[in-house]
């Protein structure tokens, strides 16, 4: 939601209301993880593919070929990856994704890791009325349920467009939890208008993210400039901090963008950096809130 009014000329009701439309609630760092280990290790991948381009109109073979790439290459350097170090992942599905690549959301699944919800096709939240957000949320799970025989109990938004409507809507869907907010490190109860909702917020952050570090456009302005090894130190120092504070450490990647074989390098670099670690407890993002949900 966009107001055309001048914010300075709100009222303390106004722009409070705001702010307490969705809120952070409790927080739901437990004491230990399973297992007594120190640290959460909860990996994700947005298995965008060619929805990033469909969403934006753009359907020439050029830009739908830089998203195929994540079905061709990406998804099968990621899974071999996560199979060698034994960790579960969860990945946010566009369902146009998961129909394009028949068996992929599937073979998620049958690997061990979890299938979320991610919009239908990538669509920016924001600019849909609340019914149009609604009825595609409740279809992408209904064929995200169908494909994998595991109905989504997690929602990523695409892009994280979190609207005005998103949170109704997850909890319509009976969802257990969100992966799009950024109010804390470590998992926490969402508030709405200042009520607990029982949804827990599994946060993101863009410094956790591939995209803005490896993104290329060549009608924009967006390049590359961070050498791949530059992430890697970015994302260890977070974990190292992590598992210094007990906390979880969360990431998000893209099998189009991560899954290139100097990234892909990276991650595995980090994940021996991790694996090197005692007390690493590698888990999906539903696995976490489990977790959490049944400590608090």
């Amino acid at each position: 939601m966009t107001t055309h009014e001048q914010p300075w000329k709100w009222d303390e009701a106004t722009w409070r209301g705001h702010v307490r439309q969705v809120r952070a609630g409790r927080a739901l760092r437990p004491d230990v993880w399973p297992g007594g280990a120190r640290v959460a290790v909860a990996l994700s991948f947005d298995s965008d593919h060619e929805t990033l381009a469909l969403r934006d109109g753009q359907v020439l073979p050029g830009k739908l070929s830089q998203g195929e790439y994540g079905a061709r290459v990406g998804v099968p350097r990621v899974l071999r990856l996560l199979e060698r170090y034994d960790a579960p992942a969860s990945f946010f599905v566009p369902a146009v994704s998961a129909l394009l690549h028949e068996g992929e959301a599937k073979s998620y699944v049958d690997a061990g890791h979890e299938v979320a919800l991610h919009g239908w096709i990538h669509e920016r939240n924001t600019a849909l009325t609340a019914a149009e957000e609604r009825e595609l949320a409740f279809r992408a799970a209904d064929t995200l349920e169908r494909l994998t025989g595991v109905r989504p109990v997690g929602i990523r938004t695409p892009s994280w467009d979190f609207s005005a409507e998103t949170l109704a809507v997850t909890r319509q869907l009976g969802l257990k939890y969100d992966s799009s907010l950024m109010a804390d490190d470590d998992c926490y109860e969402l508030l709405e208008n200042g009520e607990p909702t029982g949804v827990v917020e599994l946060p993101v952050e863009w410094i956790r993210d591939d995209a803005p570090y490896f993104t290329m456009d060549r009608f924009s302005s967006s390049r590359p400039y961070t050498p791949p090894r530059a992430a890697l130190t970015i994302w260890r120092d977070e974990f190292d901090a992590a598992y210094a504070d007990g906390g979880i450490f969360q990431l998000t990647m893209h099998p189009h963008v991560i899954g290139h074989r100097s990234r892909i390098a990276v991650l595995a670099d980090l994940l021996d950096h991790i694996s090197g670690h005692d007390g690493v407890w590698f888990a999906t993002h539903a696995q976490v809130v489990d977790y959490v949900s049944a400590q608090a």
